[in-house]
Parts: C-alpha cells; structure tokens; sequence
C-alpha cells in the first residue's frame, strides 16, 4: 500500500475497492478500471502491470 497515495501499489485500487471487489457487480467493477486507467496515468511514479483488456 502506498501510503502517500493511498492505493495498493500493485492494482492500484483503494482500500475499500479492495474489500468490496467480490461484491461488486459488473458494471461497478468496470467503473474501477476505468478509474485505475486515469489512476495509473495520473501518478507518474507508480509502476504497475497493465490491466488485462477484454475483448
């Protein structure tokens, strides 16, 4: 966990999209990528593997 940034240095999700991952539905884990898109881009420093595009 970075905490300056206060994402998971690997996924770079938030500690409550972590814990609410398995609950979510779909289209709310969708709106996460999306965020982690603009997340990852966003903060230079942060190195992560790409997000698995599906097709």
């Amino acid at each position: 966990m970075d905490a300056k940034q206060r994402y998971c240095t690997g996924c770079a999700r938030t500690l409550d999209e972590i814990a609410c991952w398995g609950d979510m539905t779909d289209a709310g884990r969708a709106r996460v990528i999306v965020q982690l898109l603009a997340r990852r881009a966003a903060v230079a420093e942060f190195t992560a593997p790409p997000l698995a595009q599906s097709k």
